[in-house]
């Protein structure tokens, strides 16, 4: 997450299979005190609207502007297991609606005007063919090979 300059990272980004996600809106690694890891968040009591420029550490190089609420309460369990309510503004609530929408499977491209899709095609396509591209060479697993993987991780969770 730092190392590309990102103030958020879900867990199921990296392949575990977890709901969580780790925030730092300084972006700073030095700043260890502003980060904040939510285990099992839950978005609630969404207020008002904001449409700001997010970009993605998934899709890099896309910057798009998305719409989000401008205030939200997440609740979750910190890493000590003690339940955690925040009531999250500006960066901080934009952040953990963008990493909330990761766990469940949403990204930033989900959530842009038809207008802002056509700007950055393009884009991603480019993401697309270099996925292709990566999946022929054997460095991404195919399809069957995936939820092989994701079968395995549930058979876990008994």
């Amino acid at each position: 997450m730092y190392q590309h300059n990102g103030c958020g990272l879900a867990a199921n980004q990296v392949d575990l299979p977890y709901r969580l996600f780790v925030m730092n809106t300084t972006g700073n690694a030095a700043e260890k005190e502003q980060q904040l890891v939510f285990i099992n968040p839950v978005l609630s009591k969404h207020k008002g609207m904001e449409e700001e420029e997010e970009g993605c550490l998934s899709l890099p190089g896309l910057y798009v502007p998305v719409k989000r609420p401008d205030k939200v309460t997440i609740s979750g369990y910190n890493l000590s297991g003690e339940q955690v309510t925040i009531d999250a503004t500006g960066l901080f609530a934009r952040v953990v609606q963008h990493e909330a929408d990761h766990l469940d499977g949403i990204l930033i491209i989900d959530r842009i005007s038809p207008t802002s899709r056509i700007a950055v095609k393009e884009l991603l396509v480019e993401f697309e063919t270099e996925f292709n591209q990566r999946r022929e060479r054997g460095e991404i697993p195919d399809d069957r090979s995936i939820s092989a993987r994701l079968a395995e991780l549930e058979g876990l969770r008994t």
